[in-house]
């Protein structure tokens, strides 16, 4: 049964040739002039590698900090022995036993958790919890730091984190609507050279195949090779 789509997206893919490739420009500015939901969307770069995600010396991971922000209000707690420490800094709840339990009996409404060295210890029992959530804690995404302070600080200041799935794309909200196409640029020209940087040492060949641009609820807009071969 055929996928029913609304007048929005219909209007949208007959606003622009979406069939051609742009430059990240070219592509915020034709996102801009597709119709707009009632609430400020989510604008997200979307990425396909050319690595073998079966392969676990391919795997492609990292953070980067966005320039412009995410445009999002980010959630965050922290397991730790010194929860003062962590609330005075920004998290949203803080410490460890209580917390540990509070997650276990299905508390989610967080974005990121991070915790300490310490606490990771016992952190680790939570990962069949956390772990399918894309919320583990995890030292490669800076997210397990003894200095808490800074890393509320990177992650409320929009932070963000990309991981290469079983396929071998990498989705990132690079910002919301209201941002302007110049903000958004930066943003998506940040996340491009994280990942290219995140490169496997051990692949050889054309590592990302291609590039989208799209908002919550618009089709994609394509990015022009030109944009990313070259990094």
């Amino acid at each position: 049964m055929p996928v029913k789509q609304s007048k929005r997206y219909v209007s949208a893919v007959k606003s622009a040739d979406l069939t051609k490739g742009y430059s990240l420009a070219e592509a915020t500015e034709v996102l801009s002039k597709f119709p707009k939901a009632k609430f400020d969307e989510t604008v997200e770069l979307s990425i396909r590698l050319g690595v073998d995600a079966t392969q676990g010396d391919q795997m492609v991971r990292g953070t980067t900090p966005l320039p412009n922000g995410s445009g999002k209000k980010v959630r965050v707690i922290v397991f730790t022995d010194a929860p003062e420490v962590a609330l005075k800094a920004g998290a949203d709840e803080a410490g460890l036993a209580e917390l540990m339990k509070k997650v276990s009996e299905g508390y989610l409404d967080f974005d990121v958790a991070i915790a300490t060295t310490e606490a990771m210890k016992q952190v680790r029992t939570l990962a069949r919890v956390l772990g399918p959530k894309g919320l583990m804690p995890n030292p490669k995404s800076g997210t397990v730091t003894d200095d808490i302070a800074a890393g509320i600080k990177a992650v409320k200041a929009g932070r963000v984190e990309f991981k290469m799935d079983k396929a071998a794309n990498i989705g990132v909200g690079i910002g919301k609507r209201s941002f302007t196409s110049a903000q958004l640029v930066e943003n998506a020209q940040a996340v491009l050279e994280a990942i290219s940087k995140a490169k496997p040492a051990s692949f050889k060949g054309t590592y990302i195949k291609s590039v989208g641009l799209s908002s919550s609820m618009s089709p994609g807009v394509r990015v022009a090779s030109t944009e990313f071969t070259k990094l």
